[in-house]
């Protein structure tokens, strides 16, 4: 039986619930198989993927695409190109597919009858939610919310969960300045409207040099990573700070390291008294526990630990962004969890893995209006049903321990392979299996990167000489010691 028999026989009035599980069980079991090695048949990306970049690019311009994708085919942890390249993927979609490709639990949660209401009937969820929406966010998204934060507000990517996570930080810092009021004065109603005080405050988001959260204005003016992604766009002009850079391995240069904290750490209160003097306060301040697109750079638990000490005492918000360590990579479904925050989150932003967008918050961020934080959709019910799918499989399958032991032997291999190839790579560092490591120059990155392709093994890049490492939470110990030999191979060739 194929996958429209059974979408037609779910759909039979005379059909129990008990044939349409099994149904549905039987549909997910169609699903393709995952490949047992990587095939190469051309090269990538390939004439079938050339072909159909060209004819994409009569009618949208995206000079940023590597190769198209045939996702029926893909399946596990390997993604099949539209010329039938079978690549064992470690970078997932940007690190945005947490269970692999084509996975049973997920196919069959979308045949639900669930999913078929909230794809048809889409909800404008600010003004008309479906009636079950509270217990859904209840037995999906509160489940597995970071510690100190007891709301949620739900958005459509990393990039407005950013957005919004910083419009809370403003409206809380706006209402200490008006001493606690929640009103707002006429005159506040009224300078809104034509962009002056007092209804526009002058205020600011502290963030770091090599930070990237988003690519609208606001996170734009707390991005930077690339030039390219800011040149020709006005932005606020909002300080930035340094983030830590750390020498590895680690426990060979505590003390540096912990200059590094230290030293990072008293530039953000000194720019903080700067602000404040300046009369354009920082309401709060925004960060990644890595900068995973600025090169993969990490901050410590003793740093975060700091930054969260500096906002109680000013008495200020620290938003978390875990856009792309969030969802289990890490070993734990939130990066931030590692850092033994005392207070816990304050704001915690996710998108990617979590296949949802939103902010976790704490109650008081809440705003005490309708409709601030508001778009059409504020989400998408569909998406809490895929994530539901993947957070049971998370635990029935205990991938967040796989996720640390695999993880554990991935930094292993790459310091071996550090180690044996010296000056070649070097700085390996990660949690769970968000690893990286750094080359000697950004030629000899690309040339690893695209030989490995060669070889059937996609990974990423980030930086200026950085390879990133991003499989699913469904990457093995086998998946691994592929993906070791053909680095291997091709650490031989390029060294």
């Amino acid at each position: 039986m194929n996958s429209k028999a059974i979408t037609r026989l779910l759909r039979h009035p005379f059909v129990g619930q008990t044939q349409v599980s099994r149904a549905r069980s039987a549909a997910a079991k169609l699903a393709p198989s995952e490949p047992s090695q990587p095939e190469i048949v051309t090269e990538i990306p390939g004439p079938k993927s050339k072909a159909l970049h060209a004819d994409l690019g009569k009618i949208q311009s995206m000079a940023s695409i590597q190769f198209f994708v045939d996702y029926k085919a893909s399946a596990g942890n390997y993604i099949v190109d539209a010329d039938g390249n079978k690549m064992l993927d470690l970078f997932t979609n940007i690190s945005s597919v947490p269970l692999g490709y084509n996975h049973p639990a997920l196919i069959e949660a979308a045949m639900g009858d669930e999913m078929l209401t909230s794809l048809v009937n889409r909800p404008a969820l600010g003004v008309f939610p479906g009636e079950n929406w509270g217990d859904r966010l209840r037995d999906v998204m509160m489940k597995i919310a970071p510690r100190g934060t007891d709301n949620i507000i739900t958005m459509m990517c990393g990039t407005c969960s950013n957005e919004n996570g910083m419009k809370l930080m403003f409206m809380k810092y706006a209402e200490k300045m008006r001493g606690g009021r929640l009103d707002f004065t006429q005159e506040e109603l009224s300078t809104a409207m034509t962009g002056q005080t007092p209804g526009i405050p002058k205020m600011c988001v502290l963030s770091f040099e090599g930070s990237f959260h988003g690519r609208t204005i606001g996170c734009l003016s707390v991005t930077h990573s690339k030039p390219i992604h800011l040149v020709d766009i006005p932005l606020m002009g909002w300080p930035s700070c340094k983030y830590p850079r750390y020498k590895y391995p680690l426990t060979e240069y505590e003390a540096y390291n912990l200059e590094q904290d230290n030293s990072c750490l008293a530039q953000v209160e000194d720019t903080i008294e700067k602000q404040l003097k300046a009369g354009c306060p920082a309401a709060g301040i925004i960060a990644e526990p890595v900068q995973a697109e600025g090169g993969d750079y990490h901050g410590s638990a003793y740093w975060f630990q700091g930054l969260q000490n500096i906002c109680r005492k000013y008495d200020i918000q620290l938003l978390i962004d875990e856009v792309q360590t969030g969802g289990g990579a890490t070993g734990k479904m939130w990066m931030h969890e590692h850092f033994n925050l005392e207070h816990g989150a304050d704001i915690v932003s996710f998108s990617k893995k979590m296949l949802a967008g939103g902010i976790y918050h704490k109650q008081d961020l809440a705003p005490k209006q309708g409709a601030r934080i508001f778009n059409t959709w504020v989400g998408e019910p569909s998406k809490l049903v895929l994530l539901e799918a993947v957070l049971t499989t998370i635990a029935k399958e205990n991938l967040l321990t796989r996720v640390t032991e695999v993880g554990d032997q991935m930094m292993k291999g790459l310091d071996d392979l550090g180690a044996k190839y010296p000056g070649v790579i070097s700085n390996t560092r990660g949690r769970g299996t968000f690893c990286a490591v750094d080359c000697d120059t950004a030629e000899r990155r690309d040339k690893i990167v695209s030989s490995m392709r060669t070889e059937g093994v996609h990974i990423g890049v980030c930086g200026d000489t950085t390879i990133r490492f991003r499989p699913a939470l469904t990457f093995n110990q086998n998946h691994l010691d592929i993906a070791f030999d053909k680095l291997n191979t091709v650490l031989a060739k390029v060294a």
